[in-house]
């Protein structure tokens, strides 16, 4: 039986936006380690569904595709953002504290 867990990525630092962030992803539980190739010293598994990544627009698309291929599933629920509110004015006040 495979093991996935869902989840929603957080931004990458590469980005500026969260376009990418807003969906649901489902990935597969390593089966196997990763081992060193011999040959090259690249690391590789002896299973490929490592490398699956499936995106949902909802959670709940993403727990039915789960349930109907009978997988056990992990939800990891996504932090909230804590906006910082920010003004450029506040670089040039006469109060600000500097270090």
């Amino acid at each position: 039986m495979a093991l996935a867990r869902i989840y929603r990525p957080s931004k990458t630092a590469m980005q500026s936006g969260r376009r990418q962030s807003k969906k649901w992803l489902l990935e597969y539980e390593p089966a196997s380690r990763r081992d060193p190739d011999p040959l090259m010293g690249w690391s590789s598994a002896a299973d490929t569904l490592n490398e699956v990544q499936l995106r949902f627009e909802t959670i709940e698309e993403a727990v039915a595709f789960a349930d109907k291929h009978r997988m056990q599933y992990t939800i990891i629920e996504p932090h909230q953002r804590t906006p910082k509110v920010k003004s450029y004015a506040d670089n040039f006040r006469y109060d600000r504290v500097r270090t």
